[in-house]
């Protein structure tokens, strides 16, 4: 794995091309990540998944998907049940906080059961993002509740979920993106809360789950801690927010490279995120010339980031051999009775 680089890399459709296998053969990513234009049925989906990793020549090379339910699920029916949104999850919490907290969990451990049988090993979930009156819906129904309590709880058990079916959990978006005011996938949301404020509420469900081993960025500007750059490509935020009060010494990948929260070209962005001091370069789009600015910005994993990302590996394996027909019933009728 030291021959990695770091970045995580997407692809165009349901088969890999012969370009994309010759950069991944060549500039060998870490990993890799899923989109629904990637998605047709489950064998096609391993398939690919395999390809991936047969360019890389590492059987265990992380796959990611975005399958958190709700509206951001990538995997839809017939191949993966329907989910409900975190923000249903969370409304369930609040009737009965024993029945929320085995819900979350119920559900991680699906989507474990869905992911791991076509090869995907991690899933970009819990959100930990606790919203304010008045934020982007980017966010949204996406979050557990509104206060930073329960998006807490509600993450550690998401995240047990998935652990326990042999998934590997990735926190986002780490350090919040609760306060953007605007949808980062379009434009740069600008943060003006104190340092205490947002130590107070925005910070905290990130601090409670510290230990997690993976966490995505945040492409948001707190002009409390840096006003010139996001978090994402802010040493400052990193070093002495992500790394430092919150206290996290995971695997920080950014959030997506082409996202226009971020300026400039695809490789000075890239640039940007490997100087900042996040660890993983994420691309997600497919779009050969942009991997390839990617890759010139991309260093081998070394040092720091190349531990963290060797704990990723050696976190890979055990699952708890519960019965999946068993816990669907359970999911479902939780559901069904609230």
């Amino acid at each position: 794995m030291s021959e990695s680089k770091a970045m995580i890399l997407g692809a165009s459709g349901t088969v890999l091309n012969a370009d994309e296998i010759a950069l991944y053969r060549d500039e060998r990513p870490w990993g890799f990540i899923l989109f629904a234009r990637n998605i047709q049925e489950p064998t096609q989906i391993a398939d690919l998944v395999a390809a991936m990793r047969d360019a890389v020549g590492r059987p265990e090379a992380p796959v990611l998907i975005d399958q958190e339910g709700g509206r951001v699920q990538r995997i839809r029916p017939p191949v993966a049940e329907k989910y409900p949104s975190a923000a249903e999850l969370g409304a369930l919490y609040r009737a009965d906080r024993e029945k929320g907290l085995r819900a979350v969990w119920l559900m991680s451990r699906l989507h474990a059961f869905d992911l791991l049988k076509l090869g995907i090993n991690v899933d970009c979930l819990p959100v930990l993002d606790v919203p304010v009156e008045g934020a982007s819906n980017v966010i949204g129904d996406r979050a557990y509740g509104f206060d930073p309590g329960t998006v807490a709880v509600m993450g550690q058990a998401a995240a047990h979920g998935l652990k326990a079916g042999g998934v590997l959990p990735v926190m986002k978006h780490i350090p919040g993106h609760g306060r953007g005011m605007a949808d980062s996938h379009h434009d740069l949301p600008v943060v003006t809360a104190s340092r205490e404020e947002l130590e107070a509420h925005d910070f905290v469900s990130f601090r409670a789950l510290k230990d997690e081993l993976m966490a995505m960025s945040a492409h948001i500007v707190f002009t409390a801690i840096d006003p010139d750059q996001p978090a994402t490509t802010s040493r400052k935020v990193i070093e002495e927010v992500i790394r430092g009060h919150i206290g996290f010494d995971g695997l920080l990948m950014s959030d997506d490279t082409s996202m226009n929260a971020l300026k400039g070209t695809i490789r000075e962005r890239a640039k940007r995120i490997a100087g900042g001091g996040c660890d993983i370069i994420l691309h997600c789009n497919g779009v050969m010339e942009e991997m390839k600015a990617v890759v010139e910005e991309a260093l081998p994993l070394q040092g720091e980031a190349l531990r963290r990302a060797e704990r990723v590996e050696a976190a890979f394996g055990p699952v708890d051999g519960e019965s999946e027909q068993r816990l669907r019933q359970e999911f479902w009728g939780l559901l069904a009775s609230s």
